[in-house]
């Protein structure tokens, strides 16, 4: 199994901009990979709400929206399955949620258990979040997600024997991932998995995010990207 992980680029409240760079990479990663996976947020950008719910809710998606649609249609067009964070509504809840596609259908959907994506102190009770990370089978594996701070607040309830998607928005500095957060966010990763696959992208709005994309095996790195620069990291498990 191959699995693509993409460190590019989003534009926060531009999700038409952002599904042109889902299909930059599907594009790029023709043959590549099995699976593509983007960060936390993706589509929407991470930083792309308001807090007043009358806005936001027309910034998150449901599952069977149009924009919904499009990415089916392009995991579809081009045979490749994607994973993808997205700014989730379901009826007048809102979650930081990560959808898994395979062939056009939606296979998995997982909502953030921890709070920080969002700023809680002024949210109301429309921003929500999930209870439990559930196994999925891909490609006869088992797959778990986490998505950023999870993995910090609560390791144990992403123990898998199989493969864990980390999906994260972090804003470290380059000189802070290369100095010291990349290897502390592998020895965390070791607390739920053995084989990891962390990918964060890059935005140059502010707070900026320098991206970057790893693979984490039995605790340490075993692979990853050069971080600032868009770049997709190819992973064979």
């Amino acid at each position: 199994m191959k699995i693509g992980l993409v460190s590019y680029e989003f534009n926060n409240g531009k999700i038409e901009y952002n599904i042109k760079k889902i299909e930059k990479a599907i594009i790029s990663a023709n043959g590549k990979a099995d699976l593509l996976c983007f960060g936390e947020t993706f589509l929407q950008g991470f930083d792309s709400l308001s807090w007043n719910y009358e806005i936001d809710k027309n910034i998150a998606i449901t599952k069977d929206s149009f924009i919904m649609d499009k990415l089916k249609n392009l995991s579809e067009k081009y045979n490749i399955d994607l994973g993808i964070g997205y700014i989730e509504r379901e009826r007048e809840q809102i979650f930081s949620s990560f959808v898994v596609i395979e062939k056009g259908k939606i296979i998995h959907n997982y909502r953030r258990i921890t709070k920080n994506w969002k700023e809680y102190s002024i949210t109301d009770e429309h921003y929500c979040e999930g209870e439990i990370s559930e196994t999925f089978i891909y490609k006869n594996r088992e797959f778990k997600i986490a998505l950023c701070g999870d993995l910090w607040i609560c390791p144990e309830k992403f123990k898998t024997n199989g493969i864990l998607l980390w999906p994260v928005y972090c804003n470290f500095s380059k000189d802070e991932w290369e100095n010291t957060e990349q290897y502390d966010y592998a020895k965390q990763s070791k607390l739920a998995s053995d084989n990891v696959l962390l990918v964060n992208s890059i935005t140059k709005d502010e707070p900026i995010s320098v991206g970057g994309a790893y693979y984490f095996k039995n605790g340490k790195i075993e692979k990853s990207l050069e971080l600032d620069k868009e770049d997709i990291l190819f992973v064979e498990i």
